[in-house]
């Protein structure tokens, strides 16, 4: 006689958190349904029951990383105030974020960028854009709310892929600059007091690292 399944509801959950630390320790080239179940310390087939693909498994961990920069966002108080510095508010946000558990960073850019090979992840690797935009909408024009979402990302991945030094004064006029037209002129006497490029400055004694 079959023993009835166990009540687990949080499995699922503990599915994709295994996931993130395999995908975190060892890349996307170590995920497998078999090294995820014994990371979760689950059967082989409770990731087939509620993953059916490695692909469904990827979504459902992209979805999951992709939200701390977005909750960050969501839950500050900086962002929906008319009176703060809205710039200065994202490049804080932004400083705190890759400054926290930098493999993590790493690891949800990884999975954005594996979407340019499977072509399931790249609505959800959409929605962290839009979901953003729509955040960053109550502030601006839809349009420029995009705009700020892709210097971000710009910014973020020249840290990450050239291991610099994440710059918040750089960071803070480059997003002005985008947020408030016309700023250009004051900008550009800033940027060049500080000696500062488009792109981050690698940290001192330390050599860049290969694109992930």
């Amino acid at each position: 006689m079959a023993r009835p399944r166990r009540h687990d509801p949080g499995r699922r959950e503990r599915i994709v958190d295994a996931a993130l630390r395999v995908a975190g320790r060892a890349g996307l080239a170590g995920l497998s349904h078999r090294t995820v179940a014994a990371e979760a310390d689950v059967p082989l087939g409770s990731t087939t029951y509620h993953f059916a693909s490695l692909d469904e498994l990827l979504v459902a961990a992209l979805r999951k990383a992709d939200d701390t920069f977005g909750r960050a966002l969501r839950e500050s108080p900086g962002i929906a105030d008319p009176a703060s510095d809205l710039a200065a508010v994202l490049a804080r946000l932004m400083g705190e974020w890759l400054g926290g558990e930098r493999r993590g960073v790493e690891l949800e850019y990884e999975l954005c960028l594996a979407a340019l090979r499977r072509p399931a992840l790249r609505p959800v690797a959409a929605e962290w854009a839009e979901d953003v935009s729509r955040v960053l909408a109550a502030r601006t024009d839809p349009a420029t709310a995009r705009g700020v979402v892709a210097l971000m990302d710009g910014i973020c991945l020249q840290v990450l892929l050239t291991d610099g030094r994440y710059d918040e004064g750089y960071a803070r006029e480059l997003l002005a600059r985008v947020l408030e037209p016309g700023r250009g002129a004051g900008g550009e006497r800033a940027l060049s007091a500080g000696g500062r490029g488009a792109l981050p400055r690698p940290a001192a004694g330390r050599q860049p690292r290969r694109a992930l």
